[in-house]
């Protein structure tokens, strides 16, 4: 088992140790934000570069495909890299990617700007909360795992509102440019501050990836996929639905993301206060309360009061679903919870880039209005998705008990 270069008493953890932690916190929160920023660009970029918030959205789409699919297997083939060398090349790719999209010319190269990083992503998503854990000792494993998620989490309330604020006041290029300054500033931190770790062992992932022959298991990485599939047809044009069917102006937006976000916090506690309860339970509830405030938005539009509890009810659910679906679905793993993770990602990150389509097809097909409606509809599929998992799970464990029982006869 690889030991870290510090020296670590039992029952204490160095002051080195807890702002290495903090820098990885702090990492993933650029990290993340780089992946959803562009969401609250996509009216200006669309119409500096001239094309149509659909086409704008399949760069969500791009991004989220290109974790999906290279994620697993680019996390296993890097798992033995020393991880302060792996961190610091994650953060120099991700300065140089956000600045070329600083300077993109025209949505080809944009889209090239937005491949790159999209490959060291769930690289980094695998490994910093392994590190955490070496860095401070199983003792103190969960609480440092945490903190690094709590980066991740501002990321996803704050990054895109702040960014969408920011990015009005200076343009959407100037956005990426503080997000490539960002990535180099982490880089430097983390060469000075990060302490050296000992290399992983090369392991072989065959017998990992068995757990892709549990059924089960299957179908709760599915079930993600519809959920982030739901969340995202009508989150991914968030910023453009309040701005043309609420009326709401653009320098304006940013705050009106913030306040979704913040009040995503109460759902964030709320998911990872019920998951361990009831991990499927918790999932049919908050796809539920998701499907109501998306549903609910569209008509309560034309009143900033009432689109205003349309968004909390929204927001509530939808950051709650994010440690619910992770741990639901590493608690549905039989062995492997690393890889049953990254696999989380990956079918989030299929659903984030199933949403955008669907999102930018609605749109294209009936109306902004429409997609409200659309992404409700799917988030009911998962509802309906969750029962069936629950009735089977139910079958198998009266089945078990069955032939217990007959074994004892």
């Amino acid at each position: 088992m690889p030991h870290t270069s510090l020296s670590l008493r039992s029952g204490s953890v160095s002051p080195h140790s807890v702002f290495s932690i903090t820098l990885l916190a702090i990492a993933a929160f650029v990290i993340v934000t780089t992946e959803f920023l562009i969401i609250g660009l996509l009216p200006a970029l669309a119409r500096d570069l001239e094309i149509s918030i659909s086409t704008a959205g399949q760069l969500v789409t791009l991004f989220a495909f290109t974790v999906m699919l290279f994620g697993p297997p680019l996390t296993a083939v890097l798992a033995h890299v020393e991880r302060k060398r792996l961190f610091m090349v994650i953060m120099l790719v991700f300065a140089a990617a956000n600045a070329l999209a600083a300077m993109a010319p025209n949505v080809g190269v944009l889209s090239l700007a937005r491949f790159i990083p999209a490959l060291l992503l769930p690289v980094f998503w695998g490994t910093a909360s392994e590190t955490a854990s070496q860095l401070v000792g199983p003792e103190r494993a969960g609480r440092a795992v945490a903190k690094v998620y709590l980066g991740i989490a501002a990321a996803t309330l704050f990054g895109i509102p702040l960014g969408t604020v920011f990015a009005n006041l200076i343009g959407w290029r100037g956005a990426f440019w503080g997000l490539a300054a960002l990535s180099l500033l982490m880089l430097v931190l983390l060469a000075l501050y990060m302490p050296a770790l000992a290399r992983p062992e090369r392991s072989s992932i065959g017998q990992q990836m068995r757990i892709l022959r549990d059924g089960r298991f299957i179908g709760h990485i599915l079930l993600s996929v519809v959920v982030f599939t739901a969340m995202f047809t009508a989150y991914t044009y968030l910023a453009d639905m309040l701005e043309r069917l609420a009326g709401i102006a653009p320098v304006v937006v940013g705050w009106w993301l913030m306040g979704f976000g913040a009040i995503g916090l109460v759902g964030n506690w709320l998911g990872g206060h019920f998951v361990d309860r009831a991990p499927l339970g918790a999932t049919a509830v908050f796809v539920l309360i998701l499907a109501a405030g998306m549903a609910l938005s569209v008509p309560l539009a034309g009143s900033h009061v009432g689109l205003a509890v349309a968004l909390a009810v929204w927001g509530i659910a939808y950051t709650a679903l994010y440690p619910v679906c992770q741990v639901r679905v590493m608690k549905a793993a039989s062995h492997a919870q690393a890889l049953a993770g990254t696999l989380n990602v990956s079918a989030a990150n299929a659903g984030i880039g199933l949403g955008a389509i669907i999102g930018g097809y609605g749109i294209e097909r009936i109306g902004l209005a429409g997609i409200g409606y659309i992404a409700a509809a799917i988030a009911l599929a998962a509802a309906a998705i969750c029962l069936l998992l629950q009735y089977k799970a139910r079958r198998a464990t009266e089945g078990g008990l069955e032939h217990a029982g007959t074994l004892r006869q």
